[in-house]
């Protein structure tokens, strides 16, 4: 399979490079009043609220709706679902693109950004669940560099280190897995320690098991999502490869996520049961809880068997874009929503439009630069020198 030859000549000026250069340009204004001022230039957080906004949408959603990365890789360089194989470049650079943005967040967040790398040069704290999810995201960013670099490598014509670099594939994956097993599920132990702060509905000793769980459903709808909307904008960037087995990743994505939907409003039932809290499903947030649950997990799980039982496409990628809101709702409410719920509503945080701002900003660089490579490297195709294929 060779380069698609009917590549479309994108314009230099086009209504995304004006938006995208907008948001850009502001955002680097934002950037400066926030590296200049300190936090309290650009936030609302305060001494009740230290993990606002940028936490809740660029950490917990960002790592989360990255997950297609290792959920793609252990399907198809674990299980062998070889099947799968087109959507696997695009989940990889999704995912490496996602954690990019996620430590580029971190640097705003963090009061002094200089001293992220304290914890590990100079002062470890190997037992704390904190210095454990910056391990692992750290070295997990490592690894998707690494499955990512092949697609690097073919562009620049590097056929030595490319080999290499593909002789590392399966140990990369199991890796890969082995991390994000750990660090998406140890972002929901970093709630256990605040009881008393978080809505019993929300909270319980399962929530690694919840993030971790809602992490694999995310990243099978994510690469749903993403394919469709790559699928709509670069199709002429794809070979016929990647376009015959699109039908077949969406099929057999949006199976496996319907299966993992059904566990997680399971497990999510479990815990409600065990800790006793129907009586609160009477409550203002119990309707939330409610609409969350059957609004964002049980349907789209409908929809999943659905689209699935009747082969409608259409239905399947319905039910990955609820399902991303999904992700996006319930990890806003444990860290915002649900946060601190104990507070009268005139001490309840909420962000700052410039906190907003700036994560628009650090989602526009992240779309931007995926733009660049899709339509630069062989992502979508496979490169006419590397006859062994991706």
């Amino acid at each position: 399979m060779s380069e698609p030859g009917n590549s479309v000549e994108r314009p230099l000026i086009s209504p995304f490079n004006v938006i995208a250069g907008t948001i850009i340009l502001v955002g680097l204004w934002l950037s400066y009043l926030r590296f200049t001022g300190g936090l309290g230039a650009v936030t609302n957080l305060d001494q009740n609220t230290a993990w606002g906004f940028w936490i809740a949408f660029d950490l917990l959603c960002g790592v989360a709706l990255a997950a297609g990365g290792y959920t793609t890789a252990a399907a198809v360089e674990v299980f062998g679902m070889k099947k799968f194989h087109a959507a696997l470049r695009p989940a990889l650079l999704t995912g490496f693109l996602g954690y990019s943005m996620v430590v580029v967040a971190l640097l705003y967040d963090v009061g002094r950004p200089w001293r992220l790398p304290y914890p590990f040069v100079l002062s470890p704290g190997p037992t704390s669940v904190l210095f454990e999810v910056g391990a692992c995201v750290m070295l997990y960013l490592i690894v998707l560099f690494l499955e990512f670099s092949p697609m690097a490598a073919e562009w620049l014509g590097q056929k030595k280190l490319r080999r290499v670099l593909v002789r590392l594939t399966l140990l990369l994956t199991i890796f890969g897995i082995t991390l994000s097993t750990m660090h998406q599920s140890s972002l929901g132990a970093l709630f256990l320690i605040v009881p008393s702060k978080l809505h019993p509905l929300w909270y319980s000793s399962y929530l690694p098991i919840f993030f971790f769980v809602s992490s694999v459903a995310a990243g099978l709808s994510m690469v749903i999502f993403e394919g469709t909307l790559a699928h709509r904008g670069f199709a002429d960037k794809m070979d016929e490869e990647h376009k015959r087995t699109a039908d077949t990743v969406v099929l057999g994505f949006g199976k496996a996520a319907a299966f993992v939907l059904a566990a997680y409003f399971a497990i999510k039932v479990f815990g409600v049961a065990l800790d006793d809290n129907w009586r609160l499903l009477g409550t203002n947030y119990g309707l939330w809880f409610m609409v969350e649950m059957i609004g964002f997990v049980a349907l789209p799980c409908f929809l999943y068997v659905a689209g699935v039982r009747d082969l409608n496409l259409t239905v399947i990628r319905w039910a990955s874009f609820v399902t991303v809101l999904g992700i996006i709702l319930n990890r806003f409410n444990v860290c915002l929503v649900a946060f601190n719920w104990q507070l009268p509503a005139e001490d309840r945080y909420f962000p700052h439009w410039m906190e907003i701002g700036i994560s628009i900003f650090v989602v526009t660089v992240g779309v931007t630069a995926y733009r660049f490579i899709v339509t630069r490297m062989p992502v979508f195709y496979e490169h006419p020198d590397f006859s062994e294929g991706h």
